[in-house]
C-alpha cells in the first residue's frame, strides 16, 4: 500500500469549499422542491467532498464505467447531497438539480464481485446513517463482509445523533459504534466527520479487512437554527431562511487557485457481456420420468453455469433443499453462501448484478423470502435484474408444517411492478424458466416444489414469458381449468377421471403467473361456455385465482370458480394436505360437477 500523503493546505481548503457548495446546493434543491432532508445532507458534506475529490477513483463523464470505484448511498435522505456532488463533478447541470422531487448489503455484493469475480482493484464505499444502524439488515451485511474478508469495502457511518422523531439510541457515543463494528470483524476508525484532514487520513489507511469510518457529525451543520436540534428532520428551509443561510455559507468559501479532479480508475476490470445467455442444449428429460421442480432448478442452474462464466448462485444455507448445491459442487468459485440472512442475500444479489457484471440466481425456501420484502421492493424500485428461486412452495413441505410452506409468495411477487413469476410444473418447464429468467429484465421469481412430478412436456417444447400452454383439450370441453405447478398434475388427473364420466375439461398451464397469458385463457374459456376453474397451491389472496379474476373484470358471460388454500394448514403428507385443503384431483372433479350442475339448474 502507498504511504499516506497529508493533503496540502490548498487541497484542504478546496475540499472545504466543495463541502460548503454541497450544502448550498442541497438547501437550494430541497427548498425549490418543497421536500427533502437538508439537515441530513449538511452533516455529510465533508464526507462526500473527500470521497469524491480525494479518495475515489472514477470517471465522472462515465458513471457506469466498470473500472471505477463504487459508491452506495445507503443513507437515502442524503440523496440531494449525492446529486449536488454530481453537479460538482460536472456530470449534472445545476438547473437539473432543481428537479428534485439498504445499501450496505448491496455494497457487499459489489465488493464481493470486485474481489472474487472481477479480481479487480476498484473499491466500494457505502455511506450509512446512524438511524439505519438499528436495522438488523445492516448487521447481516457487516457479518457477511467480515466473513468474506471484503477488504475492498469501506462503510462510512454518519453519526449525526438525531433521527426522525428522537435521538438515535447511541447518540454521539462513537466508541460504542466502534466496539460493535470491531466485534463484527471490521477495522473501525473514529473521526471528526467535519474534519477534511481526518477524513483524508482515515480513507487512505491500508486495509486488510472491511473498514468502518465512524464519523461524528452535526446534523444540520452550517444551518445555525437547525444544528444538532430536533424538529428539523425532513423539513426544507423556508425561502427567506434558505437565502440567508446560503449567503452565509457562500461567505465561507475561500478563494483557492487549486481545482480538484477525481482520480482516474485503474483499468483492470475484465469486459463482460451478458448477451445471449442460453442453454447449450434442450432438456434431456423423458416423458413419464419423475423429478421435483426444485431439483430440476438446481440441475438447470448448473447447466447454465457450465457454459456462461458470469452466472453466479447465492443461497441462504438451504442449498441441499433448493438443490443449488448442484451448482455449488460444479462451480464452487461462483457460489456465494449467504447463510440464514435472507434480507442480506437479496441485497448482495442486487450488488452482484449491478452494472450488468453477473447473471445472479439466489435461492431459499419460498416462505423465507417474506423476510426480505423490503429488499425485494427496493430491487424493483432500483430496476435491478435479479433471479430468485423459492422452493418448498405451497403444501408440498408436508410434514415440516405451515411455517415452511410458501403460501403467500405469489401475492408478494405479483405486487412488485417489475416482477416476472414463473410457476413451472415439470423438469422441462423448470429448465426453460431458468433459461428465460437469465435474459429477462427485472425481478424474476421461480416457484418450485418439494415432491416429484411427472415430465409432461417434450424436450423440444418452446416456452416464452407470458405464454400459456393448453395441456389437455377436446372439442367437447365444458370447463376450462387453469392450474400451475403441483396442481396442474392434479387437474390433468381430474380431467382423466371426469373423462370416464363423459365430462370433458380443458386444462391450461399458465407457465408465468405474471405476466399472465390473458388472451389464451379468455379464448379457451369462451370455447367452454365461459366456465373457468382456477386451482392453486397458495392462499386465496393474491394468487393465480385473483390474477385470472382481475384479467376478466371487463369481460362478460364468465362463470369463475376458484380453489385455493383457505386457512393456515397443519402438518401432514403432501397428498393428504392437497385433499384436506381442497386442491387435489377429487376436489377438482367435485368443483367441475358442481359448476355443470348449477349451470344446468339455472337453465
Amino acid at each position: 500500500m502507498e504511504d499516506y500523503h497529508k493533503p496540502d493546505q490548498q487541497t484542504v481548503q478546496a475540499l472545504r469549499n466543495i463541502a460548503n457548495r454541497l450544502r448550498i446546493n442541497s438547501i437550494k434543491a430541497t427548498t425549490a422542491a418543497g421536500s427533502g432532508h437538508p439537515t441530513s445532507c449538511c452533516s455529510v458534506a465533508e464526507i462526500m467532498s473527500v470521497l469524491y475529490f480525494h479518495t475515489m477513483k472514477y470517471r465522472p463523464e462515465d458513471p457506469r464505467n466498470f473500472n471505477s470505484d463504487r459508491f452506495v448511498l445507503s443513507k437515502g435522505h442524503a440523496a440531494p447531497a449525492l446529486y449536488s456532488m454530481w453537479v460538482e463533478t460536472g456530470f449534472l447541470k445545476e438547473s437539473e438539480l432543481l428537479n428534485l422531487c439498504q445499501g450496505l448489503g448491496v455494497a457487499c455484493g459489489m465488493a464481493y464481485t470486485g474481489k472474487y469475480f472481477d479480481k479487480s482493484s476498484y473499491r466500494v464505499y457505502c455511506l450509512l446513517g446512524d438511524g439505519e444502524m438499528s436495522e438488523g439488515a445492516v448487521w447481516e451485511a457487516m457479518s457477511f463482509a467480515s466473513h468474506y474478508q471484503l477488504d475492498n469495502l469501506v462503510a462510512i457511518m454518519d453519526i449525526n445523533r438525531l433521527g426522525q422523531s428522537d435521538s438515535a439510541p447511541l447518540q454521539h457515543h462513537v466508541e460504542k459504534y466502534q466496539k460493535r463494528c470491531e466485534a463484527f470483524g471490521w477495522h473501525a476508525i473514529v473521526v471528526d466527520g467535519h474534519s477534511v484532514e481526518e477524513l483524508c487520513k482515515a480513507l487512505s489507511q491500508p486495509r486488510h479487512q472491511p473498514t468502518a469510518i465512524i464519523a461524528k457529525t452535526i446534523k444540520g451543520k452550517g444551518i445555525p437554527a437547525a444544528e444538532d436540534k430536533l424538529g428539523w428532520h425532513a423539513k426544507p428551509l423556508p425561502k427567506d431562511m434558505a437565502e440567508m443561510v446560503m449567503k452565509d455559507l457562500q461567505s465561507r468559501i475561500m478563494n483557492s487557485s487549486k481545482h480538484l479532479y477525481p482520480l482516474a480508475p485503474v483499468e483492470d476490470s475484465p469486459p463482460v457481456s451478458l448477451r445471449n445467455i442460453r442453454m447449450p442444449s434442450a432438456p434431456s428429460y423423458k416423458a413419464g420420468e419423475k423429478i421435483a421442480t426444485r431439483k430440476a432448478y438446481g440441475m438447470a442452474l448448473a447447466k447454465l453455469g457450465r457454459y456462461n462464466e458470469r452466472v453466479v448462485a447465492l443461497d441462504g444455507d438451504t442449498n441441499n433443499l433448493t438443490y443449488s448445491e448442484i451448482f455449488k459442487n460444479e462451480h464452487p468459485n461462483r457460489f456465494v453462501e449467504c447463510y440464514i440472512a435472507q434480507q442480506n442475500m437479496v441485497s448482495v444479489a442486487m450488488g452482484c448484478a449491478a452494472r450488468e457484471r453477473n447473471v445472479v440466481f439466489a435461492s431459499t425456501l419460498a416462505s423465507f423470502f417474506t423476510r426480505a420484502y423490503d429488499q425485494l421492493r427496493m430491487a424493483a424500485i432500483s430496476e435491478s435484474s435479479i433471479n430468485l428461486c423459492g422452493s418448498h412452495c405451497g403444501l408440498s413441505t408436508g410434514e415440516e408444517g405451515p411455517t415452511l410452506m410458501g403460501l403467500e409468495d405469489v401475492a408478494m411477487f405479483r405486487a412488485l411492478p417489475t416482477a416476472t413469476i414463473f410457476s413451472p410444473c415439470d423438469g422441462v418447464s423448470t429448465e426453460k424458466a431458468v433459461e428465460l429468467a437469465a435474459s429477462t429484465k427485472g425481478v424474476c421469481y421461480i416457484r418450485t416444489s418439494r415432491q416429484d412430478c411427472s415430465i409432461i412436456y417434450n424436450s423440444n417444447e418452446d416456452f416464452h414469458v407470458g405464454q400459456a400452454k393448453v395441456v389437455y383439450q377436446s372439442k367437447e370441453d365444458q370447463v376450462t381449468v387453469v392450474a400451475a405447478g403441483v396442481t396442474l398434475h392434479e387437474a390433468m388427473a381430474a380431467a382423466e377421471q371426469l373423462k370416464k364420466e363423459r365430462i370433458s375439461v380443458r386444462v391450461i398451464d399458465p407457465f408465468t403467473i405474471k405476466p399472465l397469458d390473458v388472451k389464451t385463457i379468455i379464448d379457451h374459456t369462451r370455447a367452454t361456455r365461459g366456465r373457468i376453474l382456477t386451482v392453486e397451491d397458495h392462499y386465496y389472496e393474491g394468487g393465480l385465482g385473483e390474477a385470472v379474476s382481475s384479467s376478466m373484470v371487463n369481460e362478460s358471460g364468465f362463470n369463475l370458480h376458484r380453489l385455493a388454500v383457505s386457512h393456515v394448514p397443519r402438518s401432514g403428507k403432501p397428498q393428504e394436505l392437497l385433499k384436506i385443503y381442497g386442491i387435489d384431483r377429487d376436489s377438482i372433479t367435485q368443483a367441475v360437477r358442481k359448476m355443470l350442475s348449477s349451470s344446468t339448474n339455472a337453465k
